[in-house]
């Protein structure tokens, strides 16, 4: 199974520009629009905004690293919050609040299209709505708790099996680059 390489910057600012424009700022909608998105830039551009890893969860996917962040700016994670609190601080234990802007310099213009497309058609719907859109194909088949694969994201938008296999292939080798130092190459 191959995995993307997360990127903190993008991941962040994804966050802060979805929470700018949505009215509810809660985990879920952002972590579901952010699916959404990823996914949709996946298949359509060869790689997903933020390279997280999604893990199947009861109310559908999360991203595990920003879900990680948001934990430790509540100050539950087991890593400090350090400078995260400087992007965003965390009310009522699931409501995030946006303490800057979005550096939209750390975003291509089509991780901000997808951005727009996902919160122009998922921003206003609810929970249940978000929850049960989100228990698609690719969730149903990862393990509860486990991580979701990116193939299986692929095929849920229609990916066919040569397409899943070179982005595939190419995410197994940018890794490789990146554990030898080459991070740079692929960015």
């Amino acid at each position: 199974m191959a995995t993307p390489i997360f990127n903190f910057e993008k991941t962040i600012n994804a966050a802060l520009y979805i929470a700018e424009r949505v009215e509810s700022k809660d985990f879920h909608k952002i972590f579901k629009i952010l699916y959404f998105a990823d996914r949709e830039h996946l298949i359509k551009y060869g790689r997903p905004i933020t390279g997280d890893t999604y893990i199947k969860m009861s109310d559908g996917p999360v991203p595990s690293k920003l879900f990680d962040i948001f934990k430790a700016v509540r100050g539950d994670s087991f890593f400090p919050a350090g400078n995260l609190k400087e992007y965003f601080s965390v009310n009522n234990r699931y409501y995030i609040k946006p303490e800057k802007a979005p550096d939209l310099d750390s975003l291509s213009k089509t991780d901000i299209t997808e951005l727009d497309k996902a919160i122009l058609k998922y921003g206003a719907f609810s929970f249940e709505m978000l929850k049960n859109l989100s228990h698609d194909i690719a969730w149903e088949t990862a393990k509860n708790n486990g991580e979701i694969s990116i193939e299986d994201i692929m095929r849920e938008t229609g990916a066919d099996d040569d397409f899943v296999s070179y982005i595939s292939e190419f995410m197994i080798l940018q890794k490789s680059f990146a554990n030898n130092g080459f991070i740079e190459c692929f960015n």
